[in-house]
């Protein structure tokens, strides 16, 4: 006895179709990010900058230094992870192209909310905000500072 074949639900050139529509928009996708063409939204404007220089301490901790008046202004005692990991990725790829660590890093605090760490000697780039307004705040207090709160 025969058993009927079901029918199937999209013919055979539906299935093509769809096919060359996934690879296709793949494809795309591997060639935009292979472009090197920046897809990022662009910026807010800047509502606050701060130039700073952080430099390791014999004690384990990092100063945190004013950029205009090479003072400190604060200091980076204990555990500290978030800051600690940001910062080295940011010296790490100063490291690895040869640059000079005496430039500052930027801070950067836009309208939108978002606060960025900038290296201008790299175009690195981390947005603080992603990792959550725990973490973001540690740099969010760094803006406010002033010389005559030296801890």
């Amino acid at each position: 006895m025969n058993t009927p074949t079901p029918n199937p639900v999209f013919s055979k050139g539906a299935q093509y179709s769809m096919l060359a529509l996934v690879a296709i928009s793949l494809f795309s996708v591997w060639m935009v990010r292979q472009s090197g063409a920046d897809i990022r939204e662009p910026d807010a404007p800047v509502t606050q900058l701060r130039e700073l220089r952080f430099e390791d301490r014999p004690d384990g901790s990092i100063a945190v230094i004013d950029y205009s008046t090479n003072r400190q202004i604060d200091s980076v005692v204990g555990e500290a992870g978030f800051v600690r990991g940001a910062l080295r990725s940011m010296a790490q790829e100063r490291k690895r192209r040869n640059l000079d660590d005496s430039k500052p890093f930027e801070v950067i605090a836009h309208q939108d909310g978002r606060v960025t760490l900038s290296d201008p000697a790299t175009g690195r780039r981390i947005d603080l905000e992603a990792f959550g307004p725990r973490h973001s705040s540690h740099f969010v207090r760094l803006l406010t500072l002033n010389t005559n709160q030296i801890k």
